[in-house]
């Protein structure tokens, strides 16, 4: 389990002794050369389970800091904040589920397929309205990145492909061939066997006709 926790009255077990977060913090290791990564510390839980708490800088407030609980103790600073990272996406998903599209608030009922139902519709609607960020208003993510990376490919084969084209036409015009339908046809299908299956299907050819 690896998520924030709040400075509340909760107490964690240290060498013997029980301390808050705050306390917990003033006596954690600090991590050399990592600007926001403040500290951390290897604790017990009340149910006697292990966990490190990791201290981190509030990037929204830099004099304040923030605390990751993660129960895998083997598990390094940054691979906890890494997997923190991926996580909080899930956090935001519930928090504009429940907050801005009513998911609790909406519909009120005792039925489960009234429960699934409404809920599968509130979801749907996420999605949607994310997609639609997405595709508008975040040129940072993940999907428009792919796209211009496809459209940097399709431009790197194409001119592989007319690069090698003329080349064969340059190596023959070395050799002083002269290019008759028989040695073009030729050519051009040596030329047309060596494409990637990509271009074929795009250009729907499998061999030079006449």
């Amino acid at each position: 389990m690896i998520g924030m926790v709040k400075q509340l009255k909760q107490r964690y077990q240290f060498q013997g002794e029980r301390y808050t977060l705050p306390e917990l913090y003033r006596q954690a290791k600090p991590e050399m050369g990592k600007k926001d990564i403040l500290g951390s510390i290897q604790v017990t839980l009340d149910n006697g389970i292990p966990a490190k708490i990791l201290f981190i800088r509030n990037r929204n407030k830099r004099s304040e800091w923030l605390a990751i609980l993660s129960t895998d103790t083997t598990l390094d600073n940054e691979e906890i904040i890494r997997i923190y990272g991926m996580r909080w996406d899930i956090e935001v998903f519930f928090k504009c589920n429940k907050s801005l599209l009513q998911l609790e608030k909406e519909f009120q009922g005792r039925s489960y397929d009234l429960l699934i139902s409404h809920t599968t519709i509130v979801f749907t609607r996420y999605i949607l309205i994310a997609w639609q960020m997405r595709k508008e208003a975040d040129p940072k993510t993940f999907g428009n990145l792919f796209y211009v990376l496809c459209e940097d490919v399709k431009d790197m084969d194409y001119l592989t492909a007319l690069q090698s084209l003329i080349d064969i036409f340059q190596t023959l015009a070395e050799a002083k061939v002269v290019l008759n339908m028989d040695i073009f046809k030729s050519q051009m299908n040596k030329w047309l066997a060596a494409l990637p299956s990509y271009f074929k299907q795009c250009l729907d050819l499998s061999g030079c006709e006449s």
